[in-house]
Order: C-alpha cells, then structure tokens, then sequence
C-alpha cells in the first residue's frame, strides 16, 4: 500500500492542510475532488474512485474530509484503514477532530503526517506510541526529544518500562446475535459476530498464549476435545498478534498493548435459536381501537438471566390513549417511534410473561397500509453466556522478571439486529 498524497479539507472542499509524499500528482487533484463534492447534490461522492489514472480514497469526519490519492495500483481498503486509525490519532490529541481545532494545531499536524507515514507507505498509528515524542508543546521544546524503543523494535504498540503495583489482564468474550425471523417462526437469517476485548495491566513486555475450544486446532494435532468444539470464520487480529505462528499451530501468540484493545474478531454464520421469543395477538375493533397481546419467552438456559431488556413493539401512527398491563417491568407508549417500549430489568432464563395493551384510534384510517412488515426489535444482555459454545482453554502469561499475573475471562452475549416480523 502506498500513497502519494494525503489532504485534509473543509466541508466545502477547500484545503486545511496537506502533504505530498512522493510528488508523482499534480496539484489539481484536490481541486476535481472539491469539483466532485461540489457536482453531488443528493449523495455523498463514493469513498473510492477513479480519475484520469488516479484512485481517489477518503473519508468524511463531522464537517471535514480526509482524502489520500495515489497512482500505484495500491489497497484501497488499508488506505481507507488508515484514514480512519488517522482519526482516532488527532482525537487522542485534540478530542473533537473539526476544522476550529485542525486550524488551530496544524503544526502538531504536519507532525504527525510526517510520523505516520513515509514516502507513502504507513509507520506507526498508535497514539500512545506518538504522544511519547510528540507532545502538544513539540513545537516548543528546545531539545529534540529521544525516540522511543517502542518505534524501533518489533513492538510499536507497546513501550518499554510500564510497571504496575497489580498485575492484571480482563478478557472479554462478547457476542452479538443477528436474527431476522418470520411471522410463522421460521428463521431467516441468524448470524453471530463475536469479539475478544482485553483490558491489559501488566508490568514490563509479557509475552501471551491464548487457547480457544478451536475445531481446525483438534483436526491438526490430533487431539480429543473435551466438550464442544466451533469452526470461526473471518478471523481478524490486532497487529499484535503473531500470525505465522497462528497460522502453524492455531495458537494466539502476542505481546499485548497497555490498556484497553480488541485482540480479534471472528463471525459465525450458523443455526440460531431464538434467544428471546416475542409473539403478538393483534385484535382491531373497527376504527375505534385496536388491543394487543403479547407474549414473551426466554429460551436460553434457565440459570442465565438477560439483563437490560427492551422490546419495541409496532403500533398505528395515530394510536392515543394507550392503557398496558404486565406481569413484570414497566411498559410504555413511545410516540416519536411509534410502538410500544417494554422494559424488563433482569430475565430468567426458561420463563413466560405476558402484556396487554390497547389503543384508541381517533382517526379515519388511511386505506393505504404501511407496506412494510411490522417487525418487532429486541434488545439484551446476557452475561456468563455465549451462544456459540466459544470457550477460552487457556491464558497464559510469561514475562522475565517472573511475576504472576491475574487474568479475567468473562462471557457476554448481547442482541445485534434481533427481529421478529409480526404477522399481517
């Protein structure tokens, strides 16, 4: 990947500030892409394209677009990466990142653009490795400062002499459930994205092993698994970790960064039960009111429970006069949604409740009905629990100075698009 220029411009086009790496563009092109923006009334201009032998990239933050054009025949994908670890660098640096404060720190701009990349090709996008040498008062140190360990070794996410009085590292295992499910209770589609989210509080540079129930782990050794075993798909890894020896042996090696990163993403797209189950009853009596009855089941295990519950029911657009009636939480007419808002605090696992409610319909109803189905959402939380069955085997931690470290390992399954189509 590489690119031969990189600008940062106003909401009307104009340029704020930029940097030209290689000097193989001619000046003009920041003005087509202004054209670009400008000739697009309805839509936003495409986050790539070509013209005239040049790949247009860019992204847009809040009134500001960041742009980088290249010749080669470069990655567009890592350079729309890069844009956006760009952002979460100025944010570390200046919170907001819009044209007030771009205007006002551009010296601590041009900086950086010359630190996170050289001659077109990306160095070193971690602001905790950045602020070690270039602070916001860079411009006004009298001596160059000494640069870090951490942007001359293998290691640029993580620096050098960290110490901690608690040695300590959480792991999170989160999982998100798609599902869309028709109004007989057939499923249409189910998927699960899940991810590795670590909060790392170790002293000095340990190296980890991280082990998972892995199924192409046990086909390659040979080994026999104790419980069950699941196959991930799209596996994405913080740099951090040591691909080829993932790849040789299945094993998640890495040197972690301190603090808070995600170590990796996978998807599984497979048979989903519905965790939450919502039916409704729809009763219309004329076009003076309409009731609904509904039904909620948990289906997961009965010794988990779902936190935070919210199930948003679709109603009329010119429903008034709502009356409710539950065994358990709080239920609500969400006008400026137009539906019903049931909340529940905390779910058991393997358990039944009901709603009622009613509606007034003051008005003549439209012989136009909506021409979308109705489809109900639901939110959760269920902690101590995955879906898939993802089990982490182990976390081991290795440093030299031989201290013995603490590691959390903690299972949250949670509602990605959850939906539930509600019968004609």
């Amino acid at each position: 990947m590489v690119a031969s220029a990189v600008f940062i411009l106003d909401y009307r086009g104009k340029i704020i500030i930029s940097r030209n790496y290689r000097g193989d563009i001619p000046v003009t092109v920041a003005e087509k892409f202004t054209n670009r923006i400008q000739d697009v009334t309805e839509t936003a201009p495409p986050p790539v394209y070509m013209d005239d032998g040049i790949a247009y990239v860019h992204v847009s933050h809040n009134n500001l677009y960041l742009l980088s054009v290249t010749r080669k025949n470069s990655n567009v994908t890592m350079l729309l990466s890069f844009l956006h670890k760009f952002v979460k660098v100025l944010e570390e640096y200046f919170g907001a990142v819009e044209e007030e404060s771009i205007r006002d720190n551009f010296v601590i701009i041009y900086e950086l653009l010359d630190e996170v990349m050289d001659f077109g090709y990306p160095q070193y996008t971690e602001p905790k490795v950045l602020k070690e040498y270039i602070s916001q008062e860079s411009h006004k140190l009298e001596r160059p400062p000494e640069i870090p360990t951490s942007v001359t070794n293998a290691t640029s996410w993580r620096r050098e002499g960290i110490k901690y009085r608690k040695n300590e590292i959480f792991l999170d295992v989160v999982e998100k459930v798609n599902l869309l499910v028709a109004a007989d209770g057939s499923v249409l589609n189910s998927e699960i994205n899940g991810s590795l989210q670590m909060r790392c509080y170790l002293s000095g540079m340990p190296e980890l092993k991280l082990g998972l129930n892995d199924k192409v782990f046990f086909e390659r050794s040979g080994k026999t698994a104790k419980g069950k075993t699941i196959e991930m798909e799209d596996m994405k890894f913080h740099q951090c970790v040591r691909l080829a020896r993932f790849e040789n042996d299945r094993t998640i090696a890495f040197i972690p960064p301190d603090g808070e990163f995600e170590l990796m993403t996978y998807r599984l797209d497979t048979h989903v039960k519905p965790l939450v189950w919502v039916e409704t009853v729809v009763e219309s009596f004329g076009r003076s009111r309409v009731e609904y009855l509904v039904k909620l089941r948990s289906q997961f295990k009965a010794r988990s429970t779902a936190n935070s519950v919210k199930i948003l029911i679709p109603v009329p657009q010119d429903a008034d006069s709502p009356t409710f009636k539950t065994n358990i939480g709080s239920v609500k007419y969400a006008p400026e949604k137009d539906c019903i808002e049931w909340r529940i605090r905390q779910l058991q696992g393997g358990k039944e409740y009901m709603m009622a409610a009613r509606f007034g319909l003051p008005s003549v109803e439209s012989d136009s009905t909506r021409k979308e189905k109705p489809v109900i959402t639901c939110e959760f939380e269920i902690p101590y629990y995955t879906v898939s069955g993802v089990q982490v085997r182990y976390l081991k931690i290795m440093e030299k100075s031989g201290y013995q470290a603490l590691p959390w390992v903690r299972y949250i399954t949670q509602n990605g698009s959850y939906q539930l189509r509600m019968g004609s």
